[in-house]
């Protein structure tokens, strides 16, 4: 909710308000739950609000859960990703001796890292399925950081980076996050059908990646450069 096309740095180079509020810290992640639990909150939801939590444990230990798998979306905080992998490691490490509640721990932490990447999957599904699926949402995401270039509120022009961006997205985010919605065992058949579509995506953008991009710069470049003319010839009279 309430995302402004550009990522927590620029919001936080550019002092907007939500980044002084947030501490510079997941500001878009952190303000998107925050707005849509005020949504939840809202009487006309208070049915549902039963049906989801009934009690106010309940309540509360549903507002953890948002939290945590909202802000495991904010894959640039290096910080929290280094807890993530520790928890899945402790999660993950293999069958050992517990007392009963150190069981019931295991379970929850097991449940609540599942969570995490289930979430983050969703975040980035487009990656794990047909290839023309992830062309269109690929593309859009480059129309949004080309719009953030050509508004002077990203330095970085797409076009340079985003063929090798999108390899290094592969090998080391969305392929080892396929490979752990496989080894965790919650998803069935379906876990290998995410790792083959994004090892498949990978190996096709690394054979048309480059035409792609220049596709799509010629698509948005000739319209910036019209608008540009257009302005001119405002400013010198023209027609």
């Amino acid at each position: 909710m309430d995302h402004q096309g550009v990522p927590n740095t620029q919001l936080i180079k550019e002092h907007f308000d939500i980044a002084d509020i947030y501490k510079n810290q997941s500001i878009a992640e952190q303000n998107s739950v925050d707005l849509a639990w005020a949504l939840l909150m809202e009487d006309n939801f208070k049915d549902l609000r039963k049906t989801i939590c009934g009690t106010s444990e309940e309540k509360t230990r549903f507002r953890q859960l948002v939290v945590n798998v909202v802000l495991a979306t904010d894959i640039c905080d290096a910080e929290l990703k280094k807890l993530r992998n520790g928890r899945w490691a402790k999660a993950f490490s293999g069958e050992k001796a517990m007392t009963p509640e150190q069981r019931n721990d295991d379970i929850n932490r097991k449940a609540t890292i599942v969570l995490e990447h289930l979430i983050q999957a969703s975040d980035v599904a487009h990656t794990m399925q047909h290839w023309h699926i992830y062309r269109k949402w690929n593309e859009l995401f480059f129309q949004e950081n080309m719009n953030a270039y050509t508004s002077g509120r990203c330095d970085k022009d797409p076009t340079l980076y985003w063929y090798e961006g999108e390899l290094g997205f592969f090998d080391y985010y969305i392929i080892p996050l396929a490979k752990k919605l496989k080894d965790c065992g919650v998803f069935g058949v379906s876990s290998e059908e995410y790792l083959n579509y994004a090892t498949s995506n990978r190996k096709e953008w690394a054979l048309q990646g480059k035409e792609v991009v220049a596709q799509m710069a010629a698509k948005y470049l000739p319209t910036l450069t019209e608008d540009h003319d257009e302005d001119a010839s405002e400013e010198d009279g023209s027609s």
